[in-house]
């Protein structure tokens, strides 16, 4: 309390000190004498506030800050430059240097260069394409298909018993053409038929029909000649039901093969498709079912043995040989070859097994043995002169000859570097956030330093992503990209990074950074936390698809890495969630999630805000809908005011039947006391418990400060005139006019300065019933000009052209909640 009443006076007499030395058109009470005074639009003058501002307390020099942190990055950053070789590969040694001591040296850089090559190397293994290997066996059936059915198509075969007629024979009838089959059936005619009991005894025949003297229209070949033979034999033999039976069936066998064999020749011309010979019909069932079997034990063996890409077709058609000829019958083997060719031909069934040739060559890059150099006491390393190779190098600075010191010269270029990232960041945090606080600067300072920590740590993956996520959260995008990037440009200048590695991790921090600004919840952050992994491991696998550039490169490996930097993008918005609230409250940072949450009507303070003065909880509603709305239709933070306008009343809890609005009607504190000075300070008590609450809340510093500034160093006008006119009454009373003034400050801000203003007008608003949009608006107009002749705004930040719009969007919303209503007749209400 002690500390409060002393700022209190030290308050009132700056305030005497500024009402003094402030211009007569800023004094209250000033009216406005000249047209230039006015706002456009209105009758209510706003001059300029041209005052002198408060005296603020002086900040340290940005001078100071700029150079801590030039200092502290480059010194963080810069690990290259500390212990820089002067001896290094490719200079000349200035002395003969020998060996120390005797030592097995590993060469642990060129190890790890060789294994990343055996890593990188292109191991070949193969593998049976199974897929594959199942198409082609579906193809191979469904070329042999068509052959079971046209074959069914001639009938059985043999279509005569054997003991008739023998099998070769069978196979010409069917061959020949339609006229020398008519010319055998003719000749055959001129022998009888073997007679039965019921035929009666044949009639000799003329010399006329005498075989001997029939003419032939036809050359008799040996082939011909023997069919007819054993016809006339058939005929002799049997009856004539059996012969005309038999000769039926080879009428019927005849036509059936040349219906199969035309269909053949058009179906084998219209698909390209020439593998089926006419001796398809002659091939006999045991032959043919032989021959499929055959041509598939062949093709399961070659596909077995494997079709290595390029196989020249001379040794293809030479294994497809090679395989038929046991497998299948000597009259098919040509169809079975052809078939096979058909479908083997172009094809390979050998694949590169990836997965089997990335172990093998991790198996061979772990098992690869360390590179060792012997060296012995008293050796000669490098002879003076002579250009110091890698390996050379790597003997000196085991023995720690390469005399490493301070690069001061790559150190001052890097310093300079550093300097012009952070005046870089300076100027975008100058025109994006003016009001940035020594501790911001500090926490973003911290926050960057954390980056090479995490690299040294092998962390790369989730440094900036975090780093970005935070300070968007905190600070917004612009400030989040530009360090992002800063970060991301000058760190692997003084650090070894792996480059794929540090720039997925950037472009998962430059989208934390772009988005994090905009997050209203904690459920959004998880989301974005997500897209950050995302993000990550796609960055991660384009970079390193084009850094590598290996054709035939294994995807699995690769893919695992990715999806391990997108875990490591997931790990940073995890982190920083857990964070975001600690360095919050340790920073005193208002971000939109923590708005949020300090908004939520259920927090204990509003609660008990709520039942202990519940007028004021319904004043606090309508000044907060009020200031919400004009703040929005200006650009400013809506969560800052919404949040802010919440607590500012709250001190009104010490007393709340000492401010009308929870008096309910009933007797007036005041009117009890009728001493006007005990009555203002009531009223000024309720800023400064205020504060009390709000510093056991912990609320933060952005929300206290609406608590003063809503009330500025307004004159509380009611008692100041009640102890005036006491005055007139009593000369003897002497009214100082501080005495009845809030203590301040006047608002800072254009969040303060508006609530101030909407909570001015909401009494005045809520008083009026039937006033129409114009009077309204003029009363608001009034009470804004009174508040802006009184110097409560000058350093608010807002302008005088900006009244007018405030005024309308109060009167606005007033309308809103005072619509009108339909007036039920007494009939229509409930009794």
């Amino acid at each position: 309390m002690k500390s409060l009443q002393a700022l209190s006076k030290r308050v009132d007499q700056w305030w005497r000190m500024y009402i003094t030395n402030a211009p007569k058109q800023c004094q209250p009470g000033y009216k406005a004498s000249s047209p230039s005074e006015k706002t456009p639009g209105t009758d209510v003058a706003y001059p300029p506030q041209n005052v002198a501002r408060q005296t603020s307390v002086k900040k340290i020099p940005p001078t100071a800050f700029f150079v801590v942190a030039v200092a502290s990055v480059t010194s963080s950053f810069g690990y290259r430059f500390y212990s820089a070789p002067q001896l290094r590969p490719g200079t000349l040694a200035p002395e003969t240097i020998t060996a120390p001591r005797t030592e097995k040296v590993i060469d642990e850089k060129e190890t790890e260069n060789r294994r990343k090559l055996i890593r990188s190397g292109s191991y070949t293994v193969l593998k049976i394409n199974l897929e594959l290997n199942q198409e082609l066996q579906n193809t191979v059936t469904s070329l042999l298909a068509p052959g079971e059915y046209w074959r069914r198509q001639t009938g059985e075969f043999p279509y005569v018993e054997e003991s008739l007629l023998p099998v070769e024979t069978q196979r010409y009838l069917r061959q020949l053409s339609n006229s020398q089959w008519q010319q055998i059936i003719e000749i055959l005619q001129m022998f009888p038929v073997e007679e039965t009991e019921e035929q009666e005894p044949e009639q000799p025949s003329s010399a006329n029909d005498s075989p001997g003297d029939l003419q032939y229209p036809l050359v008799l070949n040996p082939q011909l000649q023997g069919a007819i033979a054993q016809l006339q034999s058939v005929k002799q033999q049997s009856s004539a039901s059996d012969w005309a039976n038999l000769v039926f069936k080879i009428s019927e066998s005849r036509n059936n093969y040349e219906l199969a064999l035309d269909q053949l020749t058009i179906e084998q011309t219209d698909n390209s498709i020439n593998l089926y010979p006419p001796a398809l019909f002659d091939w006999s069932a045991a032959t043919w079912e032989e021959t499929q079997t055959g041509v598939k034990r062949s093709l399961e063996r070659i596909l077995t043995q494997g079709l290595a890409e390029g196989l020249p077709e001379r040794q293809l058609q030479q294994a497809i040989a090679l395989q038929v000829q046991d497998l299948v019958p000597p009259e098919t083997q040509k169809f079975a070859s052809d078939t096979l060719h058909t479908v083997l031909k172009g094809q390979h069934n050998l694949i590169h097994d990836k997965e089997e040739a990335n172990r093998l060559a991790e198996k061979a890059a772990e098992a690869f043995p360390s590179i060792e150099y012997q060296v012995n006491k008293g050796e000669i390393i490098v002879s003076k002169g002579d250009k110091i190779s890698d390996k050379q190098f790597v003997l000196i600075d085991h023995f720690e000859l390469s005399q490493r010191q301070i690069n001061w010269e790559g150190l001052s270029a890097y310093a300079l570097l550093i300097g012009g990232s952070v005046t870089i960041f300076w100027l975008v945090a100058r025109r994006v956030h003016p009001g940035m606080r020594q501790r911001d600067r500090i926490l973003i300072l911290l926050l960057t330093l954390t980056s090479p920590l995490l690299v040294s740590l092998k962390l790369p993956s989730i440094a900036l992503s975090g780093i970005g996520l935070l300070l968007g959260g905190f600070y917004g995008s612009s400030i989040a990209t530009t360090v992002v990037g800063l970060t991301a440009a000058v760190l692997p200048i003084g650090m070894d990074v792996i480059w794929n590695q540090w720039l997925a991790s950037a472009a998962g921090g430059i989208l934390a950074g772009m988005m994090a600004g905009r997050m209203r919840s904690r459920e959004e952050a998880s989301v974005l936390g997500i897209g950050v992994g995302l993000t990550q491991g796609f960055a991660y696998l384009v970079v390193t698809l084009i850094q590598t550039a290996i054709p035939g490169i294994t995807w699995q490996p690769l893919l695992t890495r990715a999806a391990l930097q997108g875990l490591g993008g997931l790990a940073s918005s995890i982190a920083a969630l857990g964070l975001s609230p600690y360095l919050e409250n340790l920073f005193d940072l208002v971000t939109p999630v923590r708005l949020a949450e300090i908004s939520n009507p259920n927090r204990p303070l509003l609660q008990r805000l709520a039942a202990e003065a519940p007028g004021t909880f319904q004043h606090t509603l309508f000044v907060a809908t009020l200031a919400e709305a004009a703040t929005r239709n200006l650009g400013g933070n809506c969560e800052l005011v919404r949040a802010g306008t919440l607590y500012h009343d709250i001190g009104k809890m010490h007393d709340p039947l000492g401010f009308i609005e929870n008096q309910m009607g009933g007797p007036n504190k005041h009117d009890e006391i009728q001493d006007p000075w005990k009555s203002a300070e009531i009223i000024k008590k309720h800023v400064s418990e205020g504060l009390v609450l709000a510093k056991q809340y912990r609320l933060p510093k952005a929300i206290q400060a609406f608590i003063p500034e809503h009330q500025g160093s307004m004159l509380i006008a009611f008692f100041y005139y009640q102890a005036k006119q006491m005055a007139e009454a009593d000369p003897s009373v002497i009214v100082k006019e501080e005495a009845f003034r809030y203590p301040g400050p006047i608002p800072q801000s254009r969040e303060t300065g508006i609530v101030m203003l909407a909570d001015s007008c909401e009494a005045a608003l809520r008083s009026l019933k039937e006033a129409t949009y114009e009077e309204a608006l003029g009363m608001v107009n009034k009470i804004l000009r009174a508040r802006w002749q009184d110097n409560q705004l000058v350093d608010s930040g807002l302008k005088r052209e900006e009244m007018p719009i405030i005024a309308d969007t109060f009167v606005r919303v007033w309308q809103q909640f005072n619509h009108k209503r339909i007036a039920y007749p007494k009939g229509a209400l409930p009794k």
